[in-house]
């Protein structure tokens, strides 16, 4: 026996996998198994496609309907007989290279699910597992191959675990934005419409500047919104809370983000109504340095490099096999 150590590692890291079985779609006539595809001699079948692609399926029948919805289930099937193929090799290369998994592995594995999603009633669980027409061994057989596929997938990617200060720099460089927080401010505004038919716009702008004229003189912002605002926000005193950027008038917009804390504008002419505007309060838009994010650029960058040796891995599994898709 030939013992493959990154199994230990692969099992914890396992997702659990709800227990299901194919359920025809409502309105959906049942659909006849069948050959989906055969992977160096072993076959792939529909009822396995739909097994992996059904909960995904649901989702996208609540969001779409009619052709929409014909060709994102197309797409969903044909890449989950893609995963199929790809776990079939997987476990293929398992088996040619004559390793094993203890069986206890696979016990602990099943003790774990029924501890975790069955409170540890092993009766609940068989009988869930009955009334899905599942019997225990082919379960088991189940846990099995996931384990394999995840030890495989494991120890066929080994990165140097060491990306050079250059990558983690450029990166740094090209991403800043991952880096940098929200910029917000807490916002009060007040708005006098220019376009009033009981008053001309002149008439409306001296009322906009007797507006100015009293915050200037101490008058609560709060309360001259409540009174002379004609926006949706004068009943709250003209509080916007807390904005990000896009959220107003490009040119509302500059003045905002541009203001100290506690100043009140002067009036702002824009689209034929006058504005005056608070930043009560403002937080974000700081970037973390270099040496603060030093470490998760560099978790990031063997995460990727893991990926792409994985990738390629299975590449030259599927170049090497005999693979037909029906």
């Amino acid at each position: 026996m030939r013992p493959l150590v990154t199994v230990l590692l692969a099992v914890g890291a396992l997702a659990q996998v709800p227990i299901c079985k194919v359920a025809s779609a409502e309105g959906e006539p049942q659909v006849v198994d069948g050959i989906a595809a055969v992977v160096n001699g072993e076959v792939i079948t529909y009822s396995q496609v739909r097994a992996l692609s059904a909960p995904q399926e649901r989702l996208l029948r609540q969001q779409y309907t009619g052709p929409d919805l014909e060709k994102k289930l197309t797409e969903l099937r044909q890449l989950a007989v893609r995963d199929l193929i790809d776990r079939r090799l997987v476990i293929q290369a398992f088996k040619k290279e004559s390793y094993e998994i203890p069986d206890h592995l696979v016990d602990q594995r099943i003790h774990q699910i029924i501890r975790e999603a069955f409170g540890g009633d092993r009766n609940t669980f068989v009988k869930t597992l009955e009334a899905q027409n599942y019997t225990l061994g082919e379960f088991k057989q189940k846990e099995m191959e996931k384990i394999i596929v995840g030890a495989m997938r494991s120890k066929n990617v080994k990165t140097n675990s060491i990306i050079s200060p250059t990558k983690i720099d450029e990166y740094y460089r090209k991403h800043r934005d991952e880096f940098t927080s929200k910029e917000q401010i807490k916002l009060r505004m007040i708005m006098v419409s220019g376009h009033k038919d009981t008053a001309s716009a002149p008439a409306q702008k001296e009322l906009a500047e007797e507006v100015l004229g009293k915050l200037a003189s101490g008058a609560e912002f709060e309360q001259m919104a409540q009174v002379y605002s004609e926006d949706s926000t004068k009943d709250n005193g003209g509080d916007w809370g807390w904005i990000e950027r896009k959220t107003l008038a490009e040119p509302l917009e500059k003045f905002a983000f541009n203001m100290p804390v506690g100043r009140i504008s002067n009036i702002i002419d824009y689209a034929g109504n006058y504005y005056i505007l608070k930043v009560e309060d403002k937080h974000g838009g700081s970037t973390k340095s270099l040496n603060e994010v030093r470490a998760d650029i560099e978790k990031k960058l063997v995460q990727e490099e893991a990926q792409q040796i994985q990738e390629r891995w299975i590449a030259s599994l599927r170049q090497k096999a005999y693979i037909k898709t029906f």
